[in-house]
């Protein structure tokens, strides 16, 4: 293939082929898409965007490759108008309200289409056909031995009228952003910049296009994450302080740290005039509480972080302007937690200082609503569902009344009759449980948590109900839709007989639990007595609905569903109820949305929890984990999640007298994965499993520890006598309680490093605050905040997109890209070679062994490994964890020993089942050195999108319908 593009016809041709233009620099226009989108052409002027443009280029790329035979004709038509299409598309989200784009990003996209497209040569041709442009265009200018003279801005204000484009005000944002950052270079984000302006732009869209300059280059360097993140900052300054008439001399982040305090006071006394927060917050000492903010931590953001709390968290007006700043936003919510304390504001100084260093953070609902006139700052509710009419409607319009103010479900129906079943009011027969399932998931989606995210819950049915082989159908995508919960999760409650039967291949027989009351609160040996008991009646044909079938073929429907469609999750019962703490007032009978929330619950209560999450890489140094910090973390941790028990809203009463008598919290973790880089350690290794026990005994200790010193202060929690607490019966302890109760097939690891026996006669003597301390949720958006991993997930990829509602963010993995700048391998051909394996480092053989090891993403990890270190950490946990398990390439033999082995090893719950999905990085063009490397690509394969479902060719595999950890419409764990 020749390096330019032809000027004489190909062979075949009838006729001339011209040179193709330039996308956009034709002469008509045609103004068509929502929201104007306009086109930035290489002088400066702006042009209206013009699909047509598109596809005349495109079209004379494709002949002047193929030549313009009659056969081919239709062929080039249809796949320049679907190419064209993709490629207006991807613009138009872009720039869903209208906006400008630059004529080189235009042509990008028009590449990016060719190559996903499969359409390798006429790909290649474009690429040198730009190549060649671009030189002509250069030896022009440097024959004209002219300056080229910038083209004369100006920009409009809010009131229309126009000043000049103040250039050295965008360079000293700029530098102030790039400051302390050695890898970035504040004029290619300048000039990127005014590239992308016009005569007459809005003043507005000049900030915003800071922020995107710098933000188009987080793939080839981490550090611009952090340069976003301060350029938007001077957005929220402008718009804060504008609404609070202090704009005024305040310039740049310097001018606002020296008028913070000033700001931090007006913001609450407006807040609260406005009837955002309490007017209790306004009588705090806001002089004292304005000198403790630290203005310079609003420089440690990433810009997903910053971005998600713009979009989500900040007290807005009602017509959407922010006018709350990020550490006002942090002092607001310790505020909040602090109100009933004795000295609030020395408290609220040190909640604030926890979460302004990022060394703990909040669940999303203490976010969103500490300080406010509606304070529901708990994170999950857990349910029971009667059996009667009466019952069943009172429990879904209680999971309505939770879902408004922001809270999590997860509903148990297993007392439900099931389908055949007598109804003795009407004669009848019952229709089961799913009829009521569909109402619970529809009301899930008409009640949106405050209009903040989706409504969710996740229904709990046990393995022995009647109607569990419809349960697991539920989430199908076929079959009759009014027996379909599409947007409810649902999730299975094992008891161990089951797991017995099917790994010793025995039956298993199916009850209506009418007519089996008991089954429903019965637990270990007890559970098994009375479950052999109805077997001996059904075979007797005593019992009126029953169904006898070999426990491996329901056992291998359970894990074809969760391969088919993510549903239901796996949850065992026994594990969560024989080493359950307050087992001695009542029966778990189910987890809640993220399966890691383990708490009773019946008619009165309804169980509650209020989660918060450590960031454990920041209490890891190069020695190993700093147990003084992390000591000093929990008990400051555990008292706000204390404190959230009496302070919160209730608006369901059960839900009050749960927590009030009980008084659970959920401390957790988030960073596992950074915490194992930084100590060098690989995920899928005997190290990683050893420091997931290590670090999670030391939480373990720290956190009992510190509610005894609650119970001390301030009184036991009012169910403590009875409790395993009480009896000295710590955690740890209570695996042998499992072991006893299961009758054999548990193997955990029961080794201790610390000093239990002290703690544990302290806890008998003073008593426990909390009947619940330790869950680890999934910390989705809150680890986005602090910008660490989530949760106690092994990457996901080493550079990829990612959607949620706040947008699309390019997140790349700076340890990596540290450690390849250190082996002088960072180029944008590797940023090319990430992209193109998805994330992926195993295929580019550049790379150390020793550095794939360490950087293997989650489906390159044996999911064995999650599920070892899992175990270690349930040892110590009087909860559990939402644990999700990544398999490459699912097959029935894996699952089986996988879920198998989570059994074996006493986990109490899982979460989703992932496998390889059906996202990966765009492969966007890059220029210069970058561009070569993508052309010696250009014969490879690429995966397309339909619909959300993968096609095409690429180094992936179909994945079932399961929840995408990149699903910009899943809220469930944030």
């Amino acid at each position: 293939m020749s390096a330019s593009r032809p000027s004489s016809p190909r062979p075949d041709s009838t006729h001339a082929i011209p040179s193709a233009p330039a996308v956009g620099e034709t002469d008509h226009e045609i103004i068509h898409t929502p929201g104007r989108v306009q086109v930035i052409r290489r002088n400066g002027q702006v042009t209206h965007f013009d699909p047509s443009k598109i596809m005349v280029a495109m079209t004379k790329a494709f002949l002047a490759v193929e030549g313009g035979s009659a056969s081919g004709s239709t062929r080039v038509h249809d796949r320049v108008a679907e190419l064209t299409a993709q490629v207006a598309a991807a613009l138009t989200r872009r720039l869903p309200g209208g906006g400008t784009v630059h004529i080189e990003d235009i042509q990008d996209q028009v590449e990016l289409a060719l190559m996903r497209a499969g359409e390798h040569k006429v790909a290649r041709d474009y690429v040198l056909y730009r190549e060649a442009r671009a030189r002509e265009r250069a030896e022009k200018a440097a024959a004209s031995r002219e300056t080229p003279k910038p083209h004369p801005l100006n920009v409009t204000l809010a009131d229309g009228s126009t000043r000049p484009l103040d250039v050295e005000r965008m360079r000293r944002l700029v530098d102030e952003a790039c400051r302390d950052l050695d890898a970035v270079d504040p004029a290619a984000i300048l000039a990127d910049t005014l590239r992308n302006l016009f005569d007459g732009v809005r003043e507005a869209d000049v900030r915003q296009a800071l922020v995107m300059s710098a933000r188009a280059l987080i793939e080839g360097e981490p550090q611009y994450s952090q340069v976003a993140a301060r350029l938007l900052l001077d957005i929220l300054r402008r718009e804060a302080l504008g609404f609070l008439d202090l704009a005024v001399g305040v310039e740049t982040q310097a001018d606002l740290a020296e008028r913070y305090a000033d700001y931090f006071s007006a913001y609450i006394k407006r807040a609260a005039d406005l009837e955002h927060l309490d007017r209790q917050l306004a009588r705090y000492d806001l002089k004292r509480l304005g000198a403790a903010l630290k203005p310079e931590r609003d420089l440690q953001f990433n810009y997903l972080g910053l971005q998600t709390l713009y979009d989500r968290y900040f007290i807005h007006t009602t017509n959407g302007i922010r006018f709350e700043l990020p550490q006002a936003f942090f002092m607001r919510v310790a505020m909040g937690l602090a109100i009933n304390e004795i000295d609030r504001e020395a408290r609220a100084i040190e909640f604030y200082e926890l979460l302004s260093s990022f060394d703990f953070m909040c669940s999303t609902p203490t976010l969103f609503n500490s300080g406010s006139l509606r304070p529901q700052l708990s994170s999950c509710f857990l349910t029971t569902v009667p059996d009667d009419l009466d019952g069943i409607y009172s429990a879904i319009k209680d999971n309505a009344l939770l879902s408004k103010f922001a809270g999590g479900l997860g509903n148990d129906w297993t007392r439900v009759r099931g389908m055949g079943a007598h109804i003795k009011g009407t004669n009848g027969k019952s229709q089961g449980v799913v009829p009521f399932l569909k109402v619970a998931n529809d009301t899930a989606v008409a009640v949106n948590q405050g209009g903040k995210r989706k409504g969710a819950v996740c229904a709990y049915l046990e393995t022995w109900h009647i109607d569990i082989e419809e349960f697991l159908d539920l989430r199908k995508n076929t079959g009759d839709d009014r027996r379909r919960t599409h947007d409810m999760n649902t999730a299975n409650w094992v008891p161990d007989l089951f797991m017995k039967r099917v790994a010793e291949d025995q039956h298993w027989t199916l009850f209506s639990p009418d007519e089996t009351p008991d089954l429903h609160d019965l637990t270990g040996q007890a559970f098994e007595q009375a479950y052999l008991a109805y077997e001996t009646r059904a075979e007797r044909g005593e019992m009126k609905v029953s169904k006898r079938l070999k426990a491996v073929d329901l056992w291998r429907k359970m894990l074809a569903m969760l391969f088919e469609t993510g549903h239901p999750w796996i949850a065992f019962k026994d594990p969560c109820n024989l080493r359950y703490t307050n087992q001695h007032v009542g029966v778990v009978h189910s987890s809640n949305l993220c399966c890691e929330i383990t708490l009773h619950t019946n008619d009165l209560e309804i169980a509650v929890c209020n989660l918060g999450s450590i960031n454990l890489a920041a209490h890891v140094t190069d020695k190993g984990l700093d147990t003084r910090r992390l000591q000093q973390t929990v008990r400051t941790a555990m008292r706000m999640l204390d404190n959230v028990i009496d302070y919160n809203f209730y608006n369901v009463p059960q839900a009050r007298n749960s927590n009030l008598r009980h008084r659970p919290v959920g401390l957790g973790i988030m960073g596992f994965q950074d915490a194992l880089y930084q100590l060098r350690i690989p995920y899928g290794s005997p190290e990683a499993v050893q420091f997931a026990d290590h670090s999670m005994e030391h939480l373990s200790y720290h956190a009992i520890q510190a509610s005894a010193g609650l119970a001390e202060e301030r009184g036991r929690y009012p169910s403590f006598d009875g409790s395993l607490w009480s009896q000295g019966i710590l955690p740890i302890d209570s695996i042998r309680l499992l072991e006893a109760g299961r009758g054999g097939y548990l193997q955990m690891d029961t080794s201790q490093t610390l000093d239990w026996d002290s703690l544990r006669e302290r806890v008998k003597t003073v008593g426990m605050r909390n009947s619940n301390c330790m869950a680890i949720a999934p910390t989705a958006t809150i680890s986005n905040i602090v910008g660490v991993s989530q949760s106690i997930e092994p990457t996901y990829q080493n550079l990829f997109v990612k959607s949620n509602l706040s947008g699309e963010f390019t997140v790349v993995n700076p340890y990596l890209i540290d450690d390849l700048k250190a082996r002088g391998l960072w180029d944008s051909a590797m940023v090319n070679d990430l992209k193109y394996f998805d994330g992926s480092v195993q295929q580019i053989e550049r790379i150390p062994d020793e550095l794939k090891q360490l950087y293997a993403t989650a489906f390159e990890i044996d999911a064995r490994w999650l599920v070892e270190a899992g175990s270690r950490r349930q040892k110590w946990l009087d909860q559990a964890q939402s644990l999700n398990l990544y398999l490459r390439e699912p097959n029935g033999k894996k699952l089986d020993n996988l879920y198998k082995l989570a059994w074996v090893r006493g986990l109490k719950t899982t979460y989703y089942l992932r496998s390889m999905g059906a996202t990966h990085v765009e492969k966007s063009t890059m220029a210069d050195a970058g561009r070569a490397n993508k052309l010696s690509a250009v014969g490879g394969n690429y995966l397309s999108m339909e619909g959300g479902k993968v096609s095409g060719k690429g180094n992936g595999v179909a994945a079932p319908n399961a929840c995408s950890i990149l699903d910009p419409e899943c809220e469930a764990c944030q």
